[in-house]
This record gives C-alpha cells, sequence and structure tokens, in this order.
C-alpha cells in the first residue's frame, strides 16, 4: 500500500477528521485540478509534479471557486480578481486577497483518493499566516506612514519574516485600514464591515497603529518625521505610502454645499443617502464615476454625466467598451454630456442648484460628485531628499527604494518600474498594486533583494457585470477581439508591437486570470496565438482549465 502525502503533513496534530473517498487515481492528470467534497467541505483537489495536495475551494478575497480558475505549476490563479495560492502550503502569493487558505491532508490507497479534513476548520476557508512578534531586546525601528493597504501589508510582511523590531503604522484618517475598492459598490456600508484587520490583529502582532495624525515633514538626514500634533518621531526605515487624494473642481462654485467627492466610507455614505430624489450629476468618467453612476441610478430622479473625452474608460480600456459601458448607462436613463467640461457650479442658499458647461450648457442639480482624478499626497516631502517626479509622485526602484537609503515608497504615491512593460517608470492606482508594493518593501527593508513582478489586475462592476482587467495596455495599437460587447459577453486582447500586454473580459471567466498568469511568467502571446486562444477562452470552459496554460 502506497500513499502520496500533501506537502502540509508536518505540523499535523491527531485531532478528529473527516475522510472521504473523493475520486479514482486515475480520474485526475498531472497538472489538473478538480473541485471535491469532503463532508460539508468544499476542496481544491490537485496533481501537481505527481503529487496529491488539496486546499480550500474558496479563494479568500471574495469567495470565488478556485476550481474555475487558472493552474499554472503549483499555483492557483483566482478567475475572478487574480490572487494567487500556493497549492502544496495554501499560502498566498498574490493580492488582493490577504489571507492564505487551509490544507487537507491527502493519501493514496488501491488507487482511490482520500482527503481528510479537519473538522476544527470546516467553514473556515481561510488561514491566517503565521507572524512573530516584537523582541523588546531589537532596538529597530520601521515606521510605515498611510493606513491603506501597502502599509498594512508591509507590517504582515515584516512579522510573517520573524522581524523583532518596532512597527509604527500612522495614518491621518480615524479608521484601520479598509477596503477601498468597495466605496463605490457598497456606498451605504458601515465603516466597521470593511476593515480589512481588526485592532485586536494588531495588539496580538505588536504593530502600533497611531490614527488622526498627519505628517507634515520628514528629515532623512536625522531620520524623524514631524506630525501635526507636534510630535517628532525617529526611524530607522521609514515606509512611505501616503497615497492620492480626489482632485476638486477649480471652478466659481466649488466650494458649495452637496458639492461631494469620494474618498471615505464616510463620504460614501453622504453620497448614498444624499441622492434620494435628487438630480445627481456626476463629473468624471472613470471607473469610479461609473460605478458610482450605476449604483445610485435607482435612487436618483435623474442621472447625469460629464466627460472630458469622447467615451468613457477610453484612455484605459479603449472606445470599444467605452462605448458598451456608455450605451448600457444610456438605456438605464442616464444622460452623458462628453467632451466637455465644469465652467461654474451655480448655487442658491449655498447649495448646488444647476452647473454650467464650458460648452454653454446648463444643467439643473441638486447634488454633484466629482471624480476627475487624483493628486498624490506628497507635499509634506518637499524640502527633502527624496526624489519625485514632474506630477510630485515618488519615484522608486524595482525593490521600492527611493533615492534615500532606508526610505521606500509604495502605493499610489509612486512613480515605480513595471516589469511586464520592460521596465517602463507608470504610477498605478491599483489596490492589488499597492499590496504587491507593501510586501516587496518589507522584504527588501530585509535584505532579500526581492525585485517587484507583479501584473496589474482589477476590475469594475456596472449593473451587476464586472469587467475584468489584467496588464498594462497604455499605448496600445491593436486589438483581437472575440465575442461581441453588445451581447455583454467578450475578451478583448490588447496588442503593442505584435504582442499582448493587457487583456479585458466580460463573463469570459477566467480568460483575463489566464492572460495574467502568462504575463507574470514572462511569456508573450503573439497575436496569431491570440487570435486562436481567445477562440477557445470565451467558450465555457469545464475543469480543468489549466491545460491551457
Amino acid at each position: 500500500m502506497s500513499a502520496k502525502q500533501s506537502g502540509l503533513e508536518a505540523g499535523l496534530d491527531p485531532e478528529e477528521e473527516v475522510t472521504d473517498v473523493v475520486c479514482d487515481e486515475a480520474d485526475l492528470r498531472d497538472g489538473e485540478m478538480m473541485e471535491v467534497e469532503v463532508g460539508d467541505h468544499n476542496v481544491l483537489l490537485v496533481r501537481c509534479d505527481g503529487v496529491y495536495s488539496a486546499i480550500s475551494n474558496q479563494c479568500t478575497h471574495y469567495g470565488a471557486p478556485l476550481s474555475e480558475g487558472v493552474l499554472s505549476g503549483c499555483r492557483v490563479r483566482c478567475p475572478w480578481h487574480g490572487s494567487c495560492f500556493n497549492v502544496k502550503t495554501g499560502d498566498l502569493e498574490e493580492y488582493p486577497g490577504i489571507d492564505c487558505l487551509p490544507c487537507h491532508k491527502v493519501k493514496v490507497e488501491n488507487n482511490k483518493v482520500y482527503v481528510s479534513v479537519k473538522k476544527r476548520i470546516r467553514g473556515q476557508p481561510k488561514r491566517v499566516k503565521w507572524m512573530g512578534v516584537r523582541d523588546q531586546s531589537v532596538s529597530h525601528t520601521v515606521m510605515l506612514l498611510g493606513g491603506g493597504a501597502a502599509c498594512l501589508m508591509c507590517a504582515e510582511t515584516l512579522r510573517q519574516e520573524n522581524y523583532g523590531g518596532r512597527i509604527i503604522m500612522v495614518s491621518r484618517d480615524d479608521l484601520l485600514p479598509y477596503d477601498k475598492t468597495r466605496l463605490s459598490k457598497v456606498m451605504n456600508a458601515e465603516s466597521d464591515s470593511l476593515l480589512m484587520r481588526r485592532m485586536d490583529f494588531f495588539h496580538k502582532h505588536d504593530i502600533e497603529v497611531w490614527l488622526k495624525k498627519e505628517a507634515l515633514s520628514i528629515d532623512t538626514n536625522k531620520k524623524t518625521v514631524t506630525f501635526d500634533d507636534g510630535l517628532i518621531q525617529s526611524y530607522d526605515q521609514i515606509l512611505i505610502a501616503t497615497g492620492c487624494r480626489a482632485k476638486g473642481l477649480d471652478c466659481p462654485g466649488a466650494n458649495l454645499e452637496r458639492v461631494l467627492m469620494l474618498e471615505t466610507p464616510e463620504d460614501a455614505r453622504c453620497v448614498h443617502y444624499a441622492c434620494t430624489g435628487c438630480r445627481t450629476v456626476i463629473v468624471g468618467t472613470s471607473f469610479i464615476g461609473m460605478e458610482v453612476a450605476a449604483y445610485l441610478l435607482d435612487t436618483s430622479s435623474s442621472m447625469t454625466v460629464i466627460g472630458s473625452s469622447e467615451l468613457p474608460y477610453q484612455k484605459t480600456l479603449g472606445r470599444e467598451i467605452g462605448k458598451v459601458t456608455m450605451t448600457m448607462l444610456e438605456e438605464k436613463g442616464v444622460t452623458f454630456y462628453m467632451n466637455d467640461a465644469v465652467a461654474e457650479v451655480q448655487g442658491k442658499n449655498r447649495r448646488v442648484k444647476a452647473v454650467k458647461l464650458k460648452s454653454g450648457i446648463t444643467i439643473e442639480a441638486d447634488l454633484l460628485i466629482v471624480a476627475i482624478g487624483v493628486s498624490p499626497n506628497s507635499e509634506f516631502l518637499k524640502g527633502s531628499r527624496v526624489r519625485m517626479d514632474s506630477k510630485n509622485y515618488v519615484i522608486v526602484d524595482e525593490y521600492m527604494r527611493t533615492n534615500i537609503t532606508d526610505v521606500y515608497c509604495a502605493g499610489d504615491l509612486t512613480s515605480f518600474p513595471l516589469k511586464m512593460a520592460k521596465g517602463q517608470k507608470v504610477s498605478l492606482g491599483h489596490w492589488q498594486i499597492a499590496q504587491a508594493h507593501g510586501r516587496i518593501a518589507a522584504l527588501n527593508m530585509l535584505c532579500r533583494e526581492v525585485e517587484l513582478n507583479t501584473v496589474p489586475y482589477y476590475w469594475t462592476v456596472l449593473f451587476g457585470r464586472t469587467i475584468r482587467y489584467a496588464g498594462y495596455g497604455e499605448g496600445y495599437t491593436e486589438m483581437v477581439l472575440k465575442g461581441k460587447f453588445e451581447n455583454m459577453k467578450f475578451l478583448a486582447l490588447y496588442l503593442k508591437d505584435g504582442e499582448v500586454v493587457a487583456a479585458a473580459g466580460l463573463n469570459v471567466e477566467p480568460a483575463v486570470s489566464v492572460v495574467a498568469e502568462r504575463l507574470a511568467e514572462g511569456r508573450v502571446i503573439t497575436k496569431a496565438e491570440a487570435e486562436a486562444y481567445s477562440h477557445y477562452a470565451i467558450r465555457t470552459m469545464p475543469r480543468p482549465v489549466s491545460r491551457i496554460v
């Protein structure tokens, strides 16, 4: 009798388990995966390098079935948002998920595959990776400026790597790190429901969190930061991840009441409750602007969108997807004024009552929402030796290092080299990118010399439909399309210099994740391959999907 055990065998304690025969050995070939049930637990069974392993089948981000994702070697990528997990250990290898997956014991006897699930973890599809705590004998201090995803992942990675020094996370917000991607999708959410970690997590792992405290200046010679309450705090290494803020209108009337922007959960709730029965106007056709328009449509008495380009998303997703998005919203009653801009916000009794456009058109409004882009929160760096570009984004290398020793930067604030774009310096406000930045910064603070190698992955939701995007398509010259935009089922592959640089898809999961994985591996997708591949990608994909990678 032989047995092939999963990679989690070490450390398993002899507690009560549920064991089921899940398949015959011949049912799963090497490099394949399948969904199985063990008791009431949904499990992903994988055969990799001749060895069986089993992990929870639900992605720790939003619960997507990983069996419908992409298997590449010993890594599985989520079909929805691109999180990646090691199938042997369950460890998280790519964001936006933040937790790992539990592993289960596997054995093969008499050509039958058995999976055992501990009863204590049934119904618990997430596992927090082991983290150390502070060692009081270590005098070293890492300061994390910012309360977002980059700083959180930096702190967690430091503790996961058993860093024993002091960690101080400083945020000007009054909230612990929260999921900002949901602000324009679930606008009435309570702040507590958006938190990525709760305070007991930070206490448990000796991560100090200072809220409602803003940095005013940094002295990189003395290694100190001065805060708005007069405190001067020293550091040994620092991560600057203060992000960006929403741009306001620069015109008369911009400061009237009910001219709102979306930056915090409180802002989102304010917009949600203010729009009821109102004539709502949105300035900006970014992802946030379009999501807010779709979300508020049912409660507003009318909805108008003003855009500076001809179509929404024109620079990122292209004209075709911009046109489809615009049509979707127009069919629901949204009025668009494109290639235009706000000249004046007119008011009565200090409240907005109309929006005058540069074209001369005047739109009656009770509520004006501004979503026209962002500006970097880097003012406190002016006068320091930290190098910034012409737009005041902080320049970093592939290790997230600035030009100053022991000063790192991450997230929306950075101009960083994107490996899949041949090292081109870019500034991307993507959630998953900020998380990856934080992890890489932490590893390099610990002298691990790990380069950033992540593929941008984001998504937008309109009327329950999710458009997924992976890669970096700016400057693309050609598009390979399979499916039809108007049928709401398509895969668009963006090409530059004869190679695929990005993909966008609707209702073709896991096609976008397949492209993301290929790009992450550094494997070129030619135009000819794209045309052949995309035929397959838009089909209904049965298990296993891994054979196309």
